[in-house]
């Protein structure tokens, strides 16, 4: 399928999210200031420069250290009257979000990125930011994807753990601090997008190769975030992404 071209606005930012920004850009480059809710992006690698474009981002995160990160970042800018941050949960996002504008009438566009891996509950945390969205307003979800997770250990050197993540087990169980993020197939999460009554896009890839190169690779960023925009959305290329990436619409 063809992939859209990359952002203006995102070039300067890392190839590995180049497929997110240009599934992102028909909605936020339409010239029209949109609300956007950002769930658990505290640090504000999506929020400021959404607010740079001109667009109010709400960011709730339940880490105080990463919502202080984001003024910063947002005032930095030039961006913090465009920007707020709000400490909560996803799973608790319609209590965090009644109690700061009841009655609003939903948001334009929200995002949630490599989030549902460690939430109590992916679907209900999705059942909440579908509800906050407004009738036709979008949800951009990014997650962890499985196979990527397998081939990066595998090529890592670590063929243990890269068979603990094929088979859905724990792959750190052996460590002092065994890790308990989750990993999703695209049926796994197209399935949580739906079951949230959202119509999901197409899915991408996003970071098919970047997270593969060794930073001393010394390859060209523009080339590197050519070849993902290229790859994202062709198989077999994005099956084997870092991550899974859709686009859904609130009906």
């Amino acid at each position: 399928m063809p992939t859209p071209p990359a952002p203006s606005s995102a070039e300067q930012l890392p190839p590995r999210s180049a497929a997110v920004w240009a599934a992102l850009d028909p909605v936020i480059g339409a010239g029209t200031p949109l609300r956007v809710l950002d769930v658990g992006g505290g640090s504000g690698m999506f929020a400021v420069p959404l607010a740079r474009l001109g667009h109010s981002v709400t960011v709730v995160d339940p880490s105080a250290d990463a919502l202080a990160t984001l003024a910063r970042r947002a005032a930095t800018a030039g961006v913090g009257d465009r920007v707020q941050g709000v400490q909560g949960d996803g799973d608790l996002l319609g209590e965090v979000l009644t109690a700061l504008t009841p009655d609003d009438g939903g948001y334009d566009l929200a995002l949630c990125h490599f989030v549902l891996e460690v939430v109590d509950d992916p679907a209900v945390t999705l059942r909440e930011i579908a509800g906050a969205l407004r009738t036709g307003g979008q949800v951009s979800v990014a997650a962890a994807n499985r196979a990527g997770a397998v081939l990066a250990r595998a090529v890592a050197g670590h063929p243990v753990e890269a068979l603990a993540l094929h088979e859905d087990r724990d792959p750190a169980t052996a460590r002092t601090r065994p890790t308990a993020r989750r990993r999703f197939t695209p049926e796994a999460l197209l399935a949580l997008v739906e079951g949230a009554g959202l119509q999901a896009g197409p899915w991408r890839g996003v970071s098919v190769v970047a997270d593969l190169l060794d930073a001393s690779s010394g390859a060209d960023p523009d080339a590197v975030r050519a070849l993902e925009l290229a790859l994202a959305g062709a198989s077999p290329y994005r099956e084997v992404a870092t991550g899974l990436h859709v686009l859904a619409a609130r009906p």
